[in-house]
């Protein structure tokens, strides 16, 4: 059976970002498993890990007892990570403020959440926050709104 991401209690313990200082919240092994390069080279281990959402900082993931995972270290990861909005569909930033311009948004929006409700999502191993991205595409509406 699958899970929808949406739906999940988020375990949002938070750390501070030893590189940048940036609020990080907890992400789950699986998700930094899948972002790796070489995950076996690199010595990944289960641990709690945090992501670094910070956009300008070179750390992506540390974990609790001190590994630390580079943006050179993470395989197909968008080095314009703070425009992506939505991972499993390959939305971005832009393509939404556009669309929320021209009135096509709620059908970007629709599509996303519909998708979601179906389980069809793969947020905690595409996303490299682990999390659904609903959210972000209200707070660009309250942005740009």
């Amino acid at each position: 059976m699958s899970v929808n991401c949406c739906s999940q209690g988020s375990c949002s313990s938070t750390k501070n970002c030893p590189k940048c200082g940036n609020t990080s919240k907890t992400v789950g092994f699986k998700t930094v498993l899948h972002h790796l390069k070489f995950p076996h080279v690199l010595g990944a281990e289960e641990s709690e890990y945090y992501f670094c959402s910070d956009a300008a900082c070179s750390l992506v993931y540390f974990s609790a007892n001190n590994k630390r995972i580079t943006q050179r270290q993470i395989s197909v990861f968008d080095e314009n990570r703070a425009e992506k909005i939505c991972y499993c569909f390959d939305i971005d930033k832009a393509v939404y403020i556009e669309a929320l311009g021209n009135n096509s948004a709620e059908k970007i929006k629709q599509f996303v959440v519909q998708k979601t409700k179906a389980s069809l999502c793969a947020c905690a191993i595409k996303n490299p926050s682990g999390r659904c991205c609903l959210a972000d595409f209200k707070k660009i509406e309250s942005i740009e709104g």
